[in-house]
C-alpha cells in the first residue's frame, strides 16, 4: 500500500486520475440521464446514479484488471446510443417501465460477456482490423444518433418529441433550456481557448447551472427541486431508494419473456463490438503517443468484468474513454492507478456534491453530449471524394451512417461487416496472385549443367511455364488466374505452380486446379505443384486439402515437390531427354581426360596434371569447406553431387547451386584468393580431384601454357554461369 500511495506522489497518478475523473465523472452523469430518461422524463435522476456507478465500478475494476497503464475506462457514448435507442424501442413496444430497466441491466451484463468471450477466444487481436471506413461510419452514426437524441432535450420540448419536430417547432421551445444549452455548448467551445487548466466538460456544467441560476431569479418556480423537468432532480440513493430500485428490478428477472431475452443477444453483440472498438482504439492512440504496447486480449477481458459488474449493480456499461484518458496522460500520469484514482474520486465526488448534482439543469448535460457527438463525427472522410481510387470507401462510411440512422446500430453492425467483406475482396481481387511468369529457358534450376545440355535447355526450355503464385486463391481469385493460366495449357507440355507465397486456398480454387490438371491431361501433359506445405498462415494443411478435393489424386497427371528448384530440375531432365530410374545405376569416376574442362588435352600434360591433383572421398553429409575457410583449392568432381549454400543470416542458409559429376566448384575464391563466401556439402557420396594454389604454383612454373588453358577454361565456365545468372536477375526485376 505505501508502495501504492507512492507511485502516486512520484508518477502523478494522482493529479492524473483526478483531472481524468472532472471530464469522465460529468460525461458519465449526461449519458446516464440519456439513456433513462428515454424511459421517462422521471427516471433522470436515475440515469445519473446509473453513470456515477458506471465510472466508479469502471474505472476500479477495467484499471485493476486491464494492462494498459493511464488508460482511462468509463460510459461513453457508443454505449448511450446503444441503450437509449434500446430503451426508446422498448417504450414504443409497451413494455412496462420496470422491465425496461431490467432489460438495460441484462443488456450491459451480456455485452460484458461478449467482451469477455472476445478477449478469450482472441477476437481482441482481429477487432482492430475493422477497416477504417466501417469503423468511421460507426463514429460517426453514434456521434449523430447522440445529437439527435439530445435536440429536444437542449430545447426544452416534451418527451415524445422527434428531433426534427423540435428542431423546426421553434414555438415549442422553452427558451430558458435553450438560454442554459447555449450557455454550456458556448463555455465548452470557448473555454480550451482562455485555459486548459479547467476541463471543457466542468466550464460547460458551470455556465449552464450559473445560467439556470441567474434565469431563476427571474422566476422562482425554478428554485423547486420536485417535479422540476428542466434539472435532474433528487438522485434518491438512499436504501429505499437506488439501491431498492435496482434491488427490485433483479426480483422481477421472472416476468420477462425468453423471446425479450433473445433480443438481447443482437443488441448486446453491437454494444460489445462498439464498446470494444472504441477501447481498442484508445489504447492504440496511448501506444503511439507513449511508445508503449497494450495487450488487446487482456483488455477486453478486464473491460467485459468491469461492465458485467457495472450493469450488475445498477450501472451503465463503458469503456477506454479517448477525452479522459488524454487528459489523463498530459497531467503527467504514468501508470494504472490513475485508473483507481478516477474510480474512487468519481465516487467521492458524487457523494459530496449529490445536492449539486440533483442541481444540473438537463439542458446543460445535452449541450454537453451535442458537443461530443459533434467531436464524434469524423471529417477525415470526406477527403476520399476527391479521389476515384477513394470513391467506394467513402460510400461505405455513408452507406454506415445511413443504416446506423434509418434502420438501427444493428443493423449498421450487420452492413459494417458485409461492406469490411466486400473491402477485403475488392483489395483482393485488385491485386495479381501471379508473382512472376517465366519460362524454364529464363529460370533455370540451381543444377549447373555442361554447356552443351545449357544450350539445349535454351532451345526447348519454353515448353514448361513457371508461375509463381502469391496471396490468397479464393472464389474471388480463381477467374483472374485461370485466365492466366488458359493460353499456356494448350501450348506447353508442364505447367509448373510455386505455391510459397500462397496464403489460403479454397474449394473453388481447388476446383479450378483440377480443370488445369484435366485439360493438361487431355494432351498428356503434366502439372507440377512446388511448396505444397503442410501449414498455411490460416492454420490450414495445403497437402491433406488437395488430397481430399481430388487435386492430386492422380500421381501420373499430378506431381507434388518440396521446392521450385527440385520441379524446375525435373523438368530439365526430361527436356534433356533423360531417363527416370527408380535405382540409378552406380557411377564410376572419372579421369581428367573425360572431363570436359580438359578434353583435346595431351595426354602427357594431363599426366602432369594428375601429378599435382590431390584425390579425396567425402561421405554424404560431409562438408567440404565452411564458410570464411581460406580458398586455396579448386574441386573436380570425379563422381557424386555437390550442394553450395548460401548465409541468410541468423544462422539460417539457403540452396543455391548444385553440381554433378565432370563439374567443378571452388573456382572464384581459387581465383581471386578470399576466403569462401559459403558451404559446399556432399549430397551423396562424393571423390574429387583437388588442385591447391601451390601446386597450380608449381604447374605453371613448368607448363606455362598448361596453367593458362586451365585458368582460361575455369575463367569461360565462370562467365556462362555469370551470364545465366544476370539473365536470371534481369527476368527477376522485369516483374
Amino acid at each position: 500500500m505505501r508502495e501504492f500511495f507512492k507511485s502516486l506522489h512520484m508518477s502523478g497518478d494522482f493529479w492524473g486520475g483526478l483531472a481524468a475523473m472532472l471530464v469522465a465523472l460529468p460525461a458519465s452523469i449526461a449519458f446516464g440521464v440519456t439513456i433513462y430518461s428515454a424511459i421517462a422524463p422521471a427516471h433522470a435522476a436515475l440515469g445519473a446514479l446509473a453513470g456515477i456507478v458506471g465510472a466508479t465500478v469502471i474505472g476500479l475494476i477495467a484499471s485493476t484488471l486491464g494492462g494498459t497503464d493511464r488508460l482511462i475506462s468509463a460510459p461513453c457514448a457508443p454505449a448511450a446510443a446503444v441503450l437509449s435507442a434500446f430503451a426508446i424501442g422498448l417504450v414504443a413496444d409497451g413494455v412496462p417501465q420496470g422491465n425496461i430497466i431490467l432489460m438495460l441491466l441484462m443488456l450491459g451484463i451480456l455485452a460484458g460477456l461478449f467482451q469477455v468471450l472476445f478477449g478469450v477466444v482472441g477476437i481482441g487481436r482481429l477487432i482492430k482490423y475493422i477497416p477504417y471506413p466501417v469503423v468511421s461510419g460507426y463514429l460517426t452514426g453514434v456521434g449523430l444518433i447522440i445529437i439527435g437524441s439530445q435536440i429536444g432535450k437542449l430545447v426544452g420540448t416534451e418527451a415524445g418529441t422527434t428531433w426534427y419536430h423540435s428542431l423546426v417547432s421553434p414555438w415549442l421551445w422553452d427558451w430558458r433550456a435553450v438560454a442554459v444549452g447555449a450557455a454550456t455548448m458556448l463555455a465548452m467551445l470557448l473555454g480550451p481557448g482562455i485555459t486548459r487548466r479547467v476541463p471543457g466538460t466542468i466550464l460547460g456544467i458551470a455556465a449552464g447551472t450559473a445560467t439556470y441560476f441567474g434565469l431563476a431569479l427571474q422566476d422562482e418556480s425554478l428554485f423547486e427541486l420536485a417535479g422540476n423537468p428542466l434539472i435532474i432532480g433528487p438522485l434518491g440513493a438512499s436504501s429505499d431508494g437506488y439501491l431498492d430500485s435496482i434491488t427490485g428490478r433483479w426480483h422481477e428477472i421472472g416476468d420477462v419473456r425468453l423471446a425479450q431475452v433473445a433480443a438481447l443477444l443482437g443488441s448486446a453483440l453491437t454494444l460489445a463490438v462498439l464498446l470494444s472498438i472504441d477501447t481498442l482504439k484508445t489504447c492504440v492512440v496511448l501506444d503511439q503517443m507513449t511508445r508503449s504496447r497494450h495487450d488487446p486480449n487482456r483488455e477486453l477481458v478486464a473491460q467485459g468484468i468491469a461492465n458485467v459488474a457495472s450493469s450488475s449493480v445498477g450501472g451503465i456499461p463503458g469503456a477506454g474513454t479517448m477525452g479522459a484518458t488524454l487528459v489523463n496522460l498530459s497531467s503527467g500520469a504514468t501508470t494504472r492507478a490513475s485508473g483507481l484514482v478516477e474510480g474512487i474520486s468519481a465516487l467521492i465526488f458524487a457523494l459530496v456534491l449529490s445536492n449539486f448534482i440533483a442541481w444540473i439543469p438537463v439542458s446543460a448535460l445535452a449541450g454537453i453530449l451535442i458537443a461530443v457527438g459533434l467531436r464524434m463525427i469524423d471529417r477525415e472522410p470526406l477527403r476520399f471524394i476527391q479521389s476515384p481510387a477513394t470513391v467506394f470507401d467513402f460510400a461505405v462510411v455513408v452507406t454506415v451512417v445511413v443504416v446506423a440512422l434509418t434502420i438501427g446500430l444493428i443493423a449498421a453492425s450487420g452492413v459494417g461487416v458485409a461492406m469490411a467483406i466486400i473491402l477485403f475482396l475488392r483489395e483482393q481481387i485488385g491485386g495479381s496472385v501471379v508473382r512472376h511468369k517465366f519460362y524454364v529457358n529464363q529460370m533455370s534450376s540451381n543444377w549447373h549443367r555442361p554447356e552443351s545440355e545449357t544450350r539445349i535447355l535454351e532451345q526447348k526450355g519454353d515448353q514448361a511455364v513457371i508461375f509463381e503464385l502469391q496471396g490468397s486463391l479464393f472464389f474471388g481469385t480463381t477467374q483472374q488466374l485461370y485466365g492466366e493460366l488458359e493460353p499456356e495449357l494448350k501450348t506447353r507440355n508442364f505447367v509448373i505452380l510455386d505455391m510459397k507465397r500462397i496464403q489460403s486456398l479454397d474449394v473453388t480454387a481447388a476446383h479450378m486446379l483440377r480443370q488445369v490438371r484435366d485439360a493438361l491431361t487431355e494432351r498428356q501433359a503434366l502439372l507440377l505443384l512446388s511448396n505444397v506445405r503442410e501449414n498455411l498462415p490460416n492454420g490450414r494443411n495445403l497437402r491433406e486439402f488437395l488430397e481430399q478435393t481430388g487435386v492430386t489424386e492422380n500421381t501420373d497427371t499430378v506431381r507434388l515437390f518440396p521446392e521450385l528448384d527440385s520441379a524446375i530440375e525435373w523438368v530439365e531432365d526430361r527436356l534433356l531427354g533423360e531417363v527416370e530410374q527408380l535405382q540409378p545405376a552406380p557411377e564410376t569416376p572419372l579421369e581428367l581426360a573425360e572431363m570436359e574442362l580438359f578434353k583435346n588435352r595431351k595426354d602427357d600434360t594431363l599426366a602432369d596434371l594428375d601429378a599435382r591433383l590431390e584425390r579425396r572421398t567425402y561421405p554424404a553429409g560431409a562438408t567440404i569447406y565452411s564458410r570464411g575457410e581460406p580458398g586455396d583449392a579448386i574441386y573436380l568432381i570425379r563422381r557424386g553431387t555437390v550442394r553450395i549454400f548460401a548465409p541468410l543470416g541468423a544462422g539460417r542458409t539457403r540452396h543455391i547451386a548444385s553440381f554433378g559429376r565432370g563439374d567443378f566448384f571452388g573456382g572464384l575464391a581459387f581465383l581471386d584468393g578470399r576466403p569462401r563466401g559459403d558451404d559446399a556439402v556432399a549430397a551423396t557420396e562424393t571423390e574429387f580431384f583437388v588442385l591447391s594454389q601451390e601446386q597450380f604454383s608449381l604447374l605453371a612454373d613448368e607448363h606455362k601454357r598448361l596453367a593458362v588453358t586451365l585458368l582460361t577454361a575455369l575463367a569461360r565456365s565462370l562467365a556462362l554461369r555469370l551470364r545465366h545468372a544476370d539473365t536470371e536477375i534481369a527476368m527477376l526485376q522485369e516483374y
